[in-house]
């Protein structure tokens, strides 16, 4: 039975070590390839002529490619709102670069967080397709001077424009909308020509393979965070794709529909195509060049006829994971906060943490009233373990006798040691229950911190300015270990002298672990350990006060 116990401990710490090495991977960067400063394909520019660019029911759609040179030397303007600083280059109408002013950059306070940028190729592109359409690789003329949102305005409208030699005129305006994420984008034809046009718009995520600097790639098994395109539609639901697949040419988009979005994934942010309407809409994937992929949605526009004009609306949210706008903004949006196989405890368990969180206005401090709160849960149960960690505990000296009589006879010792369990009514594996039932609520509220974005940069006391990253001074883990070491005097030492040393050398191990975990854990796990001791001392001062029965 010891045996067994020694297990189930060696389990549990095995568990531990998969989840610190899981952190260590999570705060190293990794090496970045270094990819040109276009933000789109760096193939060549096929010769001049029709533009292959993405055809509404077509099984394959052909995104076009941009020079390196000839994004370089584009022109672009600067937009400034309460929310974003956005670059918007002249090639293609796109959003090239993404500051977002509320969010600090990862592990630097001192400069603001960018989504959409050069280092990763990541950019927002849009454009149509039919005829001489402009597209992506498409010159617009910008507004004469960047634009900013001014006090007292709640809109900024930033229009470019587009001449086809057909007479036919394009119209792509960003709108900006103080304190939302979601920028509209609408693209207007007025057709000066002589025959009807039939267009139709596409609306594209293009990014390199590479994961966020300090965080660990989509492509990582494990625990570690997800970088890479993902969909949704009613029928198919969420559906995640790695950026290693689209590379094999092993990734699918979900089949037509008339509703569903389309996101570029990352830690703790994400960019999403949310299209308006019903419109039957066409989803893709696919590698653009080396380290190079794009996923995006294409939506038919009603024929326009000569001398009408046509307008088609949708929707770019570019920003945070925070859980509860986005799934007012579209239909599983939300889902992108992804918690991995425990989501169906970690879900709640952020329920509650930020139902505390609205209470008491701290995340350190809702994370201790989550952990007081889980305790009571688990109270009946944690009473009946320390009864019998506490009857263990007296029973030690019976054990020790019993391994000095029949040291040399191990199926007789453990045959003696089971009969002794059983006419004192102890489990000996009852002390382990509590670990066991905490396990996963303990990797739950690993991915709670990790995964969701109100916990990043979170500050709960004077040193501790951000939970969801380690102790900067490993205060908090060196009183974990304490809290370790005092519970285990509490507890009964095996009649093993390996597993009594095991059982003092597990804390030392678990301190050293627990200085890369992010503080919110050491937080959670520190006071569930103070909260159990003063638990197990109470529980064996009743049970050293009425004896145990012997015979």
């Amino acid at each position: 039975m010891d045996n067994q116990r020694l297990i189930l401990l060696l389990v549990f710490s095995f568990s531990l070590i998969m989840l610190w090495d899981a952190w260590l991977k999570q705060g190293q960067p990794k090496p970045v390839v270094q990819q040109p400063v276009p933000t789109v394909s760096t193939a060549q520019a096929p010769p001049s002529g029709a533009v292959p660019v993405p055809v509404a029911g077509s099984a394959a759609p052909v995104v076009p490619g941009t020079t390196a040179a000839t994004v370089s030397s584009a022109a672009k303007i600067t937009v400034k709102t309460d929310l974003f600083e956005a670059d918007i280059s002249a090639l293609g109408g796109d959003l090239i670069r993404l500051e977002l002013i509320k969010h600090r950059a990862t592990g630097d306070a001192s400069h603001n967080f960018v989504l959409f940028e050069g280092k990763h190729a990541y950019a927002a592109q849009s454009g149509l397709a039919g005829g001489n359409l402009p597209n992506h690789r498409s010159n617009w003329i910008l507004p004469a001077a960047g634009l900013d949102l001014k006090d007292g305005q709640d809109v900024l409208r930033v229009r470019l424009e587009s001449a086809t030699a057909d007479g036919v005129k394009v119209a792509k305006t960003y709108v900006f909308k103080r304190g939302n994420y979601e920028i509209g984008v609408e693209h207007e034809i007025q057709n000066n020509g002589a025959a009807a046009l039939s267009p139709s718009a596409y609306f594209q995520l293009v990014r390199n393979g590479q994961a966020p600097e300090g965080t660990s790639s989509g492509m990582m098994s494990g625990v570690s965070t997800f970088t890479g395109p993902a969909f949704y539609t009613e029928a198919g639901k969420y559906h995640k794709v790695d950026f290693s697949d689209i590379a094999k040419d092993k990734a699918k988009a979900p089949d037509k529909a008339d509703n569903g979005w389309i996101a570029m994934v990352q830690h703790y942010f994400v960019a999403a195509w949310i299209p308006e309407g019903k419109d039957q809409r066409e989803f893709y994937v696919r590698k653009l060049g080396d380290d190079l992929f794009a996923a995006g949605v294409i939506l038919p526009m009603a024929s326009i006829a000569p001398g009408a004009s046509g307008k088609l609306v949708t929707n770019l949210y570019a920003g945070p994971q925070v859980q509860d706008k986005l799934s007012k903004i579209a239909p599983g949006l939300n889902l992108v906060v992804d918690y991995g196989w425990l989501t169906v405890i970690a879900a709640p368990l952020f329920w509650v943490l930020e139902a505390i969180h609205g209470v008491v206005g701290n995340w350190g401090w809702a994370i201790i009233g989550l952990t007081v709160l889980l305790k009571l849960i688990f109270f009946p149960l944690s009473e009946a373990s320390y009864k019998s960690m506490a009857k263990m505990k007296l029973l030690t000296p019976k054990l020790t006798k019993l391994k000095e009589t029949y040291g040399d006879d191990k199926q007789r010792m453990n045959q003696e040691m089971m009969e002794l369990y059983k006419r004192e009514k102890v489990n000996p594996l009852g002390g382990c229950l509590p670990i066991l039932v905490q396990i996963p609520v303990f990797i739950a509220l690993y991915w709670v911190l990790l995964g969701t974005v109100e916990m990043r940069q979170a500050p709960w006391l004077g040193w501790v300015g951000d939970l969801s990253v380690k102790d900067p001074y490993f205060i908090l883990p060196l009183v974990m270990g304490a809290t370790m070491l005092l519970q285990t005097s509490l507890n009964p030492a095996p009649p093993d002298p390996i597993q009594a040393k095991i059982m003092w050398i597990m804390p030392i191990v678990f301190t050293g672990m627990f200085l890369f975990f992010p503080a919110g854990l050491v937080l959670y796990w520190t006071v569930n350990n103070l909260l159990s001791i003063a638990q197990q001392w109470q529980v064996n001062r009743m049970i050293e006060r009425a004896g145990i029965k012997s015979h």
